[in-house]
């Protein structure tokens, strides 16, 4: 509850996770189908980055600063810094919702949970009068048993906890076997940090030690993750990822590491399968 994304967005892991969430956006508009999207920690939709939470940490600078910056129309990235730009950056950086939202047909829905008041009512305010979008005020994780499957019974899940509280992993790793249950025709996006590499091991081996199939782990990190006081890296773990996400989400974090890397000699990027399908 405490958790205020205001300080953060628009840094480097919202960078990461937000340019492989339009590519998974993409991919599922490949298909004419409605889908729907559960995004289960929302935000308030979008932030000014003028505002005192962002300038007070200036993360943005090191994040969507630099990619805006970027001249070239074409690339892994593309996508992703256009729509960036078509929705407010760099006078604001558009959040998961609104990005989802920009990326929605007529036959598509969105379905918002926050907990935070002031950032639900801030959500709330944003979408009220579109049929296309429901927010709710209600904690992600027990929303993931009452929403879902949707009726739609294609689309994707949006799971971006803050991390504030012990047994975040353990959660997410429930969540995934729930998922992968209940509506297993979905694709599920599973932001996590990476601050050391132990919970991120602890994580990965509980999951392949589940019964949850066809698990990829995307991951970058700007530091040698050991030092777990700071947020070195982070992870967007995707399951039932659509046809060519491994061959294409690799060039995207390279792309993203060239732009926001600080020449340390322990950054880097990993595209791993962590359970087969």
């Amino acid at each position: 509850m405490n958790y205020r994304h205001a300080f953060h967005a628009g840094n480097f892991a919202d960078c990461m996770k937000h340019a492989l969430l339009v590519w998974l956006l993409h991919a599922l508009r490949r298909k004419e189908a409605p889908f729907a999207v559960l995004d289960t920690h929302a935000g308030r939709g979008e932030y000014d980055l003028s505002a005192p939470e962002a300038e007070r940490t200036g993360e943005w600078r090191q994040g969507i600063g630099r990619l805006l910056g970027l001249t070239a129309e074409e690339g892994p990235l593309a996508d992703y810094v256009a729509l960036t730009r078509a929705l407010g950056a760099p006078a604001r950086y558009p959040g998961s919702p609104a990005l989802v939202r920009a990326l929605l047909r007529p036959q598509d829905r969105l379905i918002c949970v926050e907990l935070h008041p002031e950032d639900h009512a801030a959500l709330a305010a944003r979408f009220r009068g579109d049929r296309q979008v429901a927010v709710h005020r209600r904690d992600g994780w027990e929303a993931l048993r009452a929403l879902t499957p949707p009726p739609e019974r294609r689309g994707l899940v949006l799971m971006d906890p803050p991390f504030e509280q012990e047994g975040e992993f353990d959660r997410l790793a429930e969540a995934i076997a729930l998922l992968r249950r209940r509506f297993r025709a979905g694709i599920l996006a599973v932001w996590y940090p990476i601050k050391h590499r132990a919970p991120v091991r602890a994580f990965h081996a509980a999951l392949a030690a589940g019964e949850a199939r066809d698990l990829i782990a995307a991951e970058l990190w700007l530091r040698e993750p050991t030092d777990p006081t700071r947020l070195n890296g982070c992870g967007l773990l995707v399951a039932n990822a659509p046809f060519r996400f491994t061959e294409e989400c690799g060039p995207m974090l390279a792309a993203l590491l060239a732009a926001l890397g600080e020449c340390d000699s322990g950054e880097g990027w990993a595209v791993t399968r962590i359970v087969e399908e």
